[in-house]
């Protein structure tokens, strides 16, 4: 079974310095009929004003994945990553991936420095396996560049960082890829399984659906993803617990 869910069915928020689009509940848009699908949670599609951002804020078991579109997202947590001497420098741009595991419990900002240019990024949150609960917060990221996910799907996340991806505590698997014409990618699915296409930007047919930029197709029961059809696309593909 497949569902459409076109870009202008999504909940819109205007905060002036953040403009978001919210695939599911989130905040003040409430919807129950899009509460998640499966262990996913959260796709908000954000866009930070120049100069502003996320203040400090806690988070607390939840799998966060931060995907930048364009511009940069300067990252700063209690675990030490954005601060002099930590481990990481925390700041986030296109290609890049960014895995935070908040465990028993995180703090973090996120903010544009750029003064004329906006930070256009999805905010992902899953949720952790239940054995996974309360566990030690936890940072990586990772780059993946252009080349690795043309014409294919590139595994970018899953729980046990197979081929390079980040690891998540979730049992769960995202993939990205960029399409034009005359390029095509096909994923096995498990019909025992969920799956969520994304499509970040341009144009793309799944499984026979046209998508444009911010639509998104939720499967069930389902045995094969084909993408075809490319225009300048970009998506995010999930394979999700059931």
């Amino acid at each position: 079974m497949i569902a459409l869910r076109k870009s202008c069915e999504r909940g819109y928020a205007d905060h002036g310095w953040l403009k978001s689009f919210h695939s599911f509940s989130f905040a003040d848009y409430h919807d129950p009929k899009h509460m998640g699908f499966g262990n996913l949670r959260v796709i908000n599609e954000d866009r930070i004003a120049p100069g502003t951002g996320f203040g400090t804020h806690g988070h607390r078991d939840m799998e966060i994945i931060s995907y930048v579109l364009e511009g940069e997202l300067a990252h700063k947590d209690s675990m030490g990553n954005g601060t002099a001497g930590g481990a990481n420098a925390g700041v986030i741009r296109p290609g890049d991936v960014q895995r935070m595991s908040a465990g028993r419990g995180v703090l973090h900002s996120e903010f544009n420095h750029a003064p004329h240019a906006t930070t256009h990024f999805l905010q992902i949150w899953i949720l952790p396996d239940r054995d996974q609960l309360g566990i030690e917060p936890g940072y990586e990221q990772k780059r993946f560049d252009a080349a690795d996910k043309r014409g294919r799907l590139r595994l970018v996340a899953s729980p046990d960082g197979a081929d390079g991806s980040v690891t998540i505590h979730a049992d769960a698997r995202m993939y990205a890829g960029l399409f034009d014409a005359g390029e095509n990618a096909e994923l096995v699915l498990d019909p025992a399984r969920r799956s969520y296409v994304h499509l970040v930007r341009g144009e793309l047919s799944a499984n026979g659906q046209r998508l444009r930029a911010g639509d998104a197709l939720a499967l069930t029961e389902e045995s094969r993803l084909q993408l075809a059809e490319g225009r300048d696309a970009e998506v995010i593909v999930f394979d999700l617990a059931a």
